[in-house]
């Protein structure tokens, strides 16, 4: 995080609260990067709002610039605006959707997920960050090059959180329940199931100095596992890493990330893996 020169910060002129612009002015507070402000909007002005907001920045000693776009829809005005600006970190705040809306139409902010380019914070709380837990969520039984990857950086953004707010780590991953027809005659037993998690575990353990009270392993679905967890350790925030889906696959399974979203109550961090945000980038190039 600590590389992030430049955030966009989404506002939404309809919320008398701007929870992200409150996340946005602490984070480049610490990390001392520059901000632009967008209002995804086509009909009203709110350009007033927006001088305004920028003004009681930068009299905090904050480089703020600002813009009121529209391109069609949400996810892209947001996606066009992070480009354009060189941002390395999109600041939202999330509204949870109707049940029966998600039901029918993908909610913006999955859509933001899959194909925005750079991480995204959604922000579901006013609580300050400081001194708070941050949760890192792996799936430690994942072992392709490309998910090992993506668990050290979703760790390592999570050990960037824990520094600045002067909090503390924890990690969280679910295993799933032992078959008997499994293959792996690890995957067999509960037992066995856990220790592999535990070994894998051991790498971030070791690196990070955790203790066992910090390491959260458990049998079940992450999309069940991770809320339980950030509410037993009161996480102000928990780091996920992400897939792109589209299609029907996408539509029915969707991800983790997504599927948690309105089960938190703190923040969420999301990142993709490197490769993925290379072929965004390429597609968006199109």
């Amino acid at each position: 995080m600590q590389a992030v020169k430049r955030i966009l910060v989404v506002i939404d002129p309809t919320q008398t609260e701007q929870m992200a612009l409150t996340r946005a002015r602490l984070i480049a507070g610490v990390i001392e990067s520059d901000l632009h402000l967008l209002i995804c909007e086509n009909r009203d002005d709110y350009k007033p709002m927006l001088q305004k907001l920028a003004s009681e920045l930068e009299a905090d000693g904050r480089r703020v610039t600002y813009s009121q776009q529209w391109h069609g829809n949400l996810t892209d005005t947001i996606i066009h605006a992070q480009r354009c600006e060189g941002c390395g970190l999109v600041i939202k705040q999330h509204l949870p959707d109707n049940p029966l809306r998600k039901a029918l139409l993908t909610p913006d902010d999955w859509k933001l997920l899959r194909y925005c380019p750079a991480p995204v914070l959604l922000v579901r709380s006013t609580e300050s960050w400081m001194h708070g837990a941050v949760l890192a969520a792996v799936d430690l039984g994942n072992h392709d090059d490309q998910n090992h990857v993506l668990h050290d950086t979703i760790v390592s953004h999570a050990a960037d959180i824990t520094e600045m707010i002067n909090g503390t780590l924890h990690l969280v991953s679910a295993h799933p329940a032992p078959m008997l027809s499994a293959a792996d005659p690890v995957y067999q037993l509960r037992e066995r199931i856990a220790a592999r998690y535990v070994d894998e575990a051991h790498k971030y353990i070791d690196l990070y100095n955790m203790s066992e009270s910090q390491v959260h392993i458990d049998e079940g679905p992450a999309d069940t596992l991770i809320p339980r967890v950030a509410r037993q350790t009161g996480a102000s925030v928990t780091v996920i890493g992400t897939v792109a889906r589209t299609g029907l696959s996408g539509a029915l399974i969707g991800n983790t990330a997504e599927v948690v979203l309105d089960q938190l109550g703190s923040d969420v961090l999301v990142l993709k893996p490197d490769d993925m945000l290379a072929r965004l980038e390429e597609i968006l190039e199109k």
